[in-house]
C-alpha cells in the first residue's frame, strides 16, 4: 500500500487503522465471490471483519466506495500484464511461445480476481464511468502492447499495409476478455480447459502476425 491512508473524514489513518480497512476489503472481496453485489451489505461486511459499521464508514462511504478500492487495486494489478507482451517477439518459435504465455496469464488474472472483474463489467456495462476507467486501464495494459507489436511487423514487411493495428489489438483484446470471464461456461459446450488455451492462443497468435505458428 502506497502513500498516506485517510478515513472518509481526511485524518491519516495509523497502523492499526490501516489492517482494519485492509481486513474490511479482504471481507468484502470474500463476500462478492458468493454473493450478488447488490446483496452485500455493510453490516454483513462489518460482521464478517469482526467491527462495526460505523467503523466500515470511518474508511468508505457505501459499499460502491469499498467496491472501487478493490476494483482499483486489482486494475493496478493488471498493468502487470504488459509484461506478457511488451518487447516479446511473434517471429517463429517464440511467437507461438508469447502467444500461450498471454492466453495462460490473461486467463489466469481473470480466475483469479473474477469476482470483482464481473462488477467492473457490471459497473462498466451500465455506463458507471469510474469502472469504465477501470475496465479500460486493465485491458489498455494488454490492448497498447500488442497494437505496437502488430505495428512492428507492419514496419517488417511481416504485416500487409492495410491492417490497422489498433483495430487488431482492440479486438483480441475484447475477445480475451470475453472468454476469461465465460471461462466456466465454454464446459458446458464440451470444452475442456486444456483445449480452451491452445485454441484461444492459436487465434491470438493469427490474429498478430495472420500466419499459423511455427510449433
Amino acid at each position: 500500500m502506497t502513500g498516506q491512508v485517510r478515513t472518509v473524514d481526511g485524518r491519516v489513518a495509523g497502523r492499526r487503522g490501516q489492517a482494519t480497512r485492509q481486513k474490511l476489503l479482504d471481507c468484502l472481496g470474500e463476500m462478492l465471490s458468493s454473493s450478488p453485489y447488490r446483496d452485500v451489505k455493510v453490516i454483513d461486511v462489518a460482521r464478517k471483519a469482526g467491527t462495526s459499521p460505523a467503523t466500515f464508514y470511518q474508511y468508505f462511504p457505501d459499499v460502491e466506495g469499498a467496491v472501487l478500492e478493490i476494483a482499483d487495486q486489482v486494475a493496478t494489478e493488471g498493468a502487470g500484464l504488459t509484461e506478457l507482451v511488451a518487447d516479446r517477439s511473434w517471429v517463429g518459435k517464440a511467437g507461438w511461445t508469447t502467444a500461450q504465455e498471454l492466453v495462460d496469464g490473461f486467463l489466469e488474472f481473470w480466475r483469479k480476481n473474477d469476482a470483482i472483474l464481473r462488477v467492473v463489467d457490471l459497473g462498466a456495462a451500465e455506463g458507471d464511468k469510474r469502472f469504465y476507467k477501470l475496465r479500460m486501464k486493465i485491458l489498455n495494459s494488454v490492448n497498447n502492447s500488442l497494437a505496437d507489436a502488430v505495428k512492428d511487423l507492419q514496419d517488417k514487411g511481416k504485416v500487409d499495409k492495410d491492417v490497422s493495428p489498433a483495430a487488431v489489438a482492440g479486438s483480441l483484446v475484447a475477445m480475451l476478455a470475453a472468454v476469461a470471464s465465460h471461462q466456466r461456461g465454454f464446459q458446458t459446450w464440451g470444452v475442456k480447459q486444456a483445449e480452451l488455451k491452445p485454441n484461444l492462443a492459436l487465434l491470438v497468435h493469427l490474429g498478430v502476425t495472420g500466419k499459423k505458428p511455427v510449433k
